[in-house]
């Protein structure tokens, strides 16, 4: 009788313990995300704005290059800092989010950056891959994967 007593303490305090995961994700949530790839993230890097960048990246963050070259949080906060942008206009066009109820989604972007560099303009595209989790209500990146980048170069008219 003992032994039954304890099992049956068991199961319910287990079965007590487990809640069945909820939902964090809402219908805003593809907008959200769509303005932090397209509006906030290229503002924080044009702007050098630390502030909203460290609120657009997770703790955990690393970002990994065309090179297989991998970066963390502390690495592009440093960089933003510490470096202007050359290129003038930098935008992105959603290719997909995916969203996963318990608070992950996944961000596929082209990115196209314009500007100039010397006597050349350029245009450089790439496609990013970002993972999102949602901290506290706020979507935050937590990894990022650049690959395809391709640069074009124009000569530019000679000024008078």
């Amino acid at each position: 009788m003992k032994k039954i007593f304890i099992i049956a303490i068991a199961f319910s305090v287990f079965s007590c313990s487990v809640e069945p995961s909820r939902s964090i994700v809402d219908g805003s949530d593809l907008e959200v995300l769509s303005d932090i790839q397209k509006n906030q993230w290229v503002r924080a890097y044009l702007n050098q704005d630390t502030v909203l960048l460290n609120q657009l990246l997770h703790e955990y963050y690393h970002l990994v290059d065309d090179n297989g070259d991998k970066y963390t949080k502390e690495d592009e906060m440093t960089y933003i800092s510490n470096y202007a942008p050359s290129y003038s206009s930098h935008e992105y066009e959603i290719i997909e989010i995916s969203l996963i109820d318990t608070g992950a989604a996944s961000v596929i972007a082209k990115a196209t950056l314009k500007g100039t560099d010397g006597a050349e303009a350029y245009i450089t595209t790439y496609v990013s891959s970002t993972a999102f989790v949602k901290v506290d209500g706020n979507w935050q990146a937590i990894s990022c994967h650049v690959s395809g980048v391709k640069e074009e170069r124009f000569p530019m008219a000679p000024s008078e």
